[in-house]
């Protein structure tokens, strides 16, 4: 078993990005789905954006199962390294333009 953790950021929240207003946000309680040979985990990101799940060691594909804005998360695989903490920080395109 390895962690995974992170931040989930969505972006761009405005049509137009300012100097000195962020232009992307912290995706809160959003449900991020890691998928293996067929079996499903899930979490849910807090109100910060940050996310943390144990998993067995592996390659997985990630999506969120419920989708209130965007894309898909990018990266959209995660390597999971056995007795390993691992950062990923996930990012979301609302498609704002």
């Amino acid at each position: 078993m390895g962690t995974l953790h992170g931040t989930v950021m969505r972006g761009p929240i405005a049509p137009v990005c300012r100097v000195g207003t962020p232009c992307s946000a912290p995706a809160k309680k959003v449900a991020l789905s890691f998928t293996r040979n067929g079996t499903t985990r899930s979490t849910t990101t807090d109100d910060r954006g940050r996310y943390s799940i144990r998993l067995a060691a592996g390659v997985y594909a990630v999506e969120t199962s419920q989708r209130p804005f965007g894309t898909e998360p990018q990266p959209r695989t995660v390597r999971v390294r056995a007795s390993r903490s691992t950062r990923v920080d996930f990012a979301i395109d609302t498609g704002i333009r």
